[in-house]
């Protein structure tokens, strides 16, 4: 199997780190799993939640040209109808004679079985959308699918979202949410699953200005993984070739990633042009169209879609952050996590279990608590505990010694350089904040000094 870039990190390395901390278990595991299905554990749950946040942050917070949507799972099939997921979201199926493994027949590099070497079948188009029964009778008429996309929730509230909030040209609707896809070879970890989440944006904009548009989005979101943590080595574009095209796309751009087990896509970026409205508008009889105001004629705009996978997303992080160095006879492993994504941003760490240095520990705890997620930790020795922090990437310790209950003082430690500085712990509070949003730790507070390096 390739590896990253960093050459410290494969899949194997990455799913055990996961299930061993925290981040991500097999779904349904006392049963035996359920091929392709995973639980977020407490420290993946904050990490997703984390870059979701950021992600949102980015595209509709910091935005005045972009308003959020959350549209149901469960849709009319005739919206499916429409947007020619019925007919044509299909992949084609190939089944080994021998061994009756599965495979996608475009994804094969070799004529025979990758597992066995056997013939294969003639390919047949397989649906990827999950099928189900709205109500008490499992009848054709009562047929509704699982969304295989956030997309086209968006599409068919165009016309609402414009009329409440009274956007002009061009503007966005973002949405994060679940999606599900019967897809017929699954594996990499969480790279590809029949249950995923998406964060996807279709930007609406005047016909002859999408070039423009979607060049400013393919770097925009480029940008936004370097600036969240990415090394601009770990990712590249890719063009579609006009094979690989979708039936709704003019244009498509893969921003991919370099995983353990190659480059592969982390987000897409597609011009759909005016497909979709046309589509929808067409199907219910509804107008989706904008007016615009320069030339008073109504128009169908184009759309630009960024679209980005979070569980794609949360492991092309854990692995650009993933690191390891010698320590003494053993190895230190680190997650360099951007302080923002970070599950855990400080862990309080009493030196003993004393309770006198406990009170003052626990209330040092309380007192961070309201404002980031913060462990306290207390089992084994203080080198134990700073590498179990490392391991989850914790950026900051905060080491509560027997010289805190005479000067009020406490220890900060950097994850990434080990580095220590002291600081009363009146100031703690503002000294983390600052900390956390990229101040040098060299830069002290009042009362604070560069404090000696310890490992314990």
């Amino acid at each position: 199997m390739a590896e990253a870039a960093s050459g410290k990190v494969n899949m194997e390395k990455m799913v055990s780190l996961c299930q061993r901390r925290g981040f991500i278990f097999p779904s349904s595991e006392i049963y035996g799993g359920l091929s392709s299905c995973w639980d977020y554990g407490p420290l993946g749950v904050a990490l997703k939640q984390n870059i979701k946040q950021a992600w949102w942050h980015a595209v509709v917070q910091e935005r005045d040209d972009i308003v959020g949507l959350d549209t149901s799972i469960l849709m009319h099939p005739r919206v499916w109808s429409a947007s020619g997921h019925l007919e044509q979201f299909t992949d084609p199926l190939v089944e080994c004679k021998s061994c009756h493994l599965r495979w996608r027949a475009d994804e094969l590099k070799a004529n025979g079985c990758p597992s066995c070497g056997g013939e294969l079948t003639e390919p047949h188009m397989f649906h990827l959308m999950f099928k189900t029964f709205m109500g008490p009778v499992e009848e054709e008429a009562n047929v509704v699918y699982l969304r295989p996309e956030t997309a086209q929730g968006i599409f068919v509230n165009f016309q609402n979202v414009l009329n409440t909030t009274r956007k002009r040209l061009p503007f966005g609707i973002a949405q994060m949410g679940k999606s599900f896809r019967n897809e017929i070879t699954t594996g990499n970890f969480i790279f590809r699953s029949r249950e995923f989440e998406q964060m996807e944006i279709e930007f609406f904009v005047k016909p002859g200005t999408d070039g423009e548009w979607f060049d400013y989005w393919l770097e925009e979101r480029r940008r936004w993984y370097e600036k969240s943590g990415i090394r601009q080595e770990n990712l590249r574009l890719r063009e579609h070739t006009s094979s690989e095209l979708a039936h709704y796309a003019l244009k498509c751009y893969d921003i991919e990633y370099q995983f353990p087990m190659g480059w592969s896509e982390l987000e897409g970026m597609a011009n759909r042009g005016d497909f979709d409205l046309k589509q929808h508008a067409s199907h219910s009889g509804k107008g989706l169209t904008y007016l615009d105001e320069e030339t008073n004629q109504h128009i169908v705009p184009y759309i630009i879609e960024p679209s980005a996978g979070v569980d794609r997303s949360v492991l092309a992080f854990l692995c650009d952050a993933y690191d390891e160095e010698p320590d003494k006879d053993e190895i230190r492993t680190i997650l360099h996590l951007h302080p923002s994504l970070a599950p855990i941003k400080v862990a309080v760490l009493p030196l003993s279990r004393k309770e006198n240095l406990a009170k003052v520990a626990r209330e040092v705890y309380a007192d961070l608590r309201p404002c980031w997620m913060v462990q306290y930790d207390d089992t084994q020795s203080i080198g134990r505990r700073y590498r179990r922090q490392d391991e989850i990437g914790t950026p900051f310790c905060v080491t509560v010694d027997f010289q805190s209950l005479e000067d009020n003082q406490v220890t900060v430690r950097e994850r990434d350089s080990m580095n220590q500085i002291r600081v009363p712990i009146a100031e703690l509070k503002k000294t983390l904040a600052a900390k956390l949003k990229g101040e040098p730790l060299s830069v002290l507070p009042p009362g604070g000094q560069i404090w000696k390096k310890q490992e314990g």
